[in-house]
């Protein structure tokens, strides 16, 4: 078997392959002489039909089928003969297939980048260091308290943060339009929900009461039809609820597992819950900076636009989870281009590659003690906790999606050495923001 690689261009590689005739010419006829052995054919009795008959019924079925076979073989046996490791398939191009002469094909591919692991002492870390203070603790319960809240129905006129139960009626020009009207509608007024002025214009209503509202759209609202257009409202307003938020007792307690010691009890166990939120949160941000910092000193690897297409895939794939069945109805590329995951998958690949590398040149593999903490600690929050880390030893996809979560951290903290580490005072509240929103507070 005759093969040259050339480089066309970046991690791109052509691979000429020739292979011998006799190779297809002897595969052929093995198939043909097993063939022969079970084809049934009208004259012949089973198994005695002459080779010239299958050459001639078969002959050229069975050569297409070894063709293929013999192409998919010999590039698998050129890549390790020239030591090369493809980044996804190859597109195989045949150059020669008649019969009678060697086969020769041309196979286009990418192969992953050689990795030359860099010195990380540049790379430069944050650590916030923040701890769960009192007054934090009272927003956390206020914040628990409002996510539990009810509406109780009042006799009074409607004011911000009542929800109101109204029935409305949008016309433009006389006209009813589509979308512009409902029933017994549920609406928190100062929430946003309408278009600006409807909200406003109940405040002061009374359950009964009936309201015309001159309104316009937005100028950038969704439907062309409606924008900046001029529209009246009709509302009837049928109820207004209070927001009424619940007592702090021990019925409030129960509901996050605190059956006694009361106002104390509920406030560590806040505490504890919060204190594993923010040391997770001091984690994600480390690690997130050390993970910023090996893109910025591998700033110029290439990567396969093969293994850049495959996680882009991915990434919409997991964007259409939450759309559910009607996912099957779409066109996923449509809605999910693949501009609006370039950029994240070519990260992703980028720090898969460096990481494995450093896994593989470090010896790095999941300690078997940090994989059994981690596991009890994803557990600590169920009831039975020990069945919860039985699920996970007894389920091998799981437990490994845990060790490569370990082996991740590891390398950090192995990074972590070399990085040039610094400490600054920070909050709970800041630490838990979202890194945007803690960009904007600081401008």
């Amino acid at each position: 078997m005759q093969v040259s690689v050339e480089t066309t261009s970046g991690l791109e590689r052509r691979l000429i392959v020739g292979v011998p005739a006799e190779r297809i010419d002897s595969a052929v006829n093995s198939k043909l002489q097993k063939a022969s052995k079970t084809v049934r054919l009208d004259g012949f009795r089973p198994g005695k039909v002459p080779m010239k008959v299958m050459r001639q019924r078969f002959g050229e079925s069975v050569r297409m089928e070894v063709l293929g076979e013999v192409m998919n073989e010999s590039f698998y046996e050129a890549i390790q003969q020239q030591d090369l490791k493809p980044a996804g398939q190859p597109a195989i191009e045949p150059k020669s297939m008649e019969a009678g002469r060697d086969l020769e094909y041309v196979a286009t591919f990418e192969v992953f980048p050689e990795i030359e692991l860099k010195d990380y002492s540049s790379i430069k870390v944050v650590k916030p260091v923040a701890e769960v203070t009192d007054a934090d603790i009272d927003k956390m319960i206020d914040n628990l308290r409002e996510q539990r809240a009810t509406y109780e129905t009042v006799e009074r006129a409607a004011q911000d943060g009542d929800q109101v139960v109204i029935d409305y009626l949008g016309t433009k020009d006389g006209e009813a339009f589509e979308g512009g009207a409902a029933e017994d509608s549920n609406l928190v007024l100062g929430s946003g929900q309408m278009i600006p002025g409807f909200e406003d214009g109940i405040v002061g209503m009374k359950a009964g009461e009936e309201k015309v509202l001159s309104l316009s759209f937005p100028e950038d609202y969704h439907s062309e039809e409606l924008k900046g257009a001029a529209v009246e409202f009709k509302i009837n307003l049928k109820e207004v609820k209070e927001k009424a938020q619940p007592e702090l007792n021990d019925e409030f307690f129960k509901l996050f597992g605190v059956e006694e010691g009361g106002m104390d009890a509920f406030r560590a166990e806040v505490k504890k819950n919060m204190d594993g939120q923010l040391e997770s949160a001091v984690e994600n941000r480390i690690k997130q900076q050390i993970m910023d910092g090996v893109l910025d000193v591998h700033s110029d690897l290439q990567v396969p636009k093969a293994l850049i297409s495959q996680e882009i895939d991915a990434l919409r794939n997991q964007q259409l989870q939450q759309f559910g069945d009607l996912a099957k109805q779409i066109n996923a590329k449509d809605i999910f281009p693949d501009e609006v995951f370039a950029e994240n998958a070519e990260r992703r690949v980028k720090l898969g590659l460096v990481l494995n590398e450093l896994v593989s040149k470090e010896g790095i593999e999941a300690d078997a003690d940090k994989v059994r903490e981690t596991i009890e600690k994803m557990a600590a929050s169920y009831d039975d906790a020990e069945q919860v880390v039985n699920w996970y030893y007894s389920n091998p996809q799981q437990l490994q999606g845990i060790e490569s979560l370990v082996v991740e951290n590891q390398v950090v903290d192995n990074l972590l050495e070399k990085a040039q580490v610094s400490e600054e005072t920070s909050s709970y509240e800041k630490v838990m923001s979202p890194p945007e929103e803690e960009a904007a507070e600081d401008e």
